[in-house]
C-alpha cells in the first residue's frame, strides 16, 4: 500500500529548486542554512520543520541528519561546487547535496 503525500509535502516539493553554493553564501553568513544529510528526505525534513514537529526535528538534530552548515562543510562546498537542492521554511533554508545519477 502506497501512502499519498500530504498537501504540505507536495507544496514543499514544488518549491524545491536546484541552487549553487555561491547563491547560498549570503544565507550561510547570516546563519540561516540547515544541512540535510542524504539519509534524510529533504522534503520530509522541511515538512517536519514547517509543522513544528519538535520530536522529529530533535531526533534529526540529535542523530546529525539535520544541522547547521559548519565552516568545514562550507569550505568543502566552495571547493567542490556541487549541485544542491534547497527549500525555504522561514527563517531557514534547508539544503542537501543533489545525488549524482550513474548512467
Amino acid at each position: 500500500m502506497t501512502q499519498e503525500p500530504s498537501t504540505l509535502y507536495a507544496k514543499l516539493l514544488g518549491e524545491t529548486a536546484e541552487i549553487s553554493w555561491k547563491e547560498l553564501e549570503p544565507f550561510f553568513a547570516k546563519g540561516a542554512l540547515l544541512w540535510v544529510e542524504a539519509s534524510l528526505d529533504l522534503i520530509e525534513a522541511a515538512e517536519g520543520m514547517a509543522e513544528d514537529n519538535r520530536d522529529k526535528v530533535a531526533a534529526w538534530l540529535a542523530d546529525g541528519s539535520l544541522g547547521e552548515v559548519s565552516a568545514t562543510r562550507a569550505l568543502d562546498l566552495v571547493e567542490r561546487d556541487p549541485s544542491l537542492w534547497a527549500v525555504v521554511v522561514s527563517p531557514w533554508i534547508l539544503i542537501q547535496e543533489r545525488a549524482v545519477s550513474v548512467d
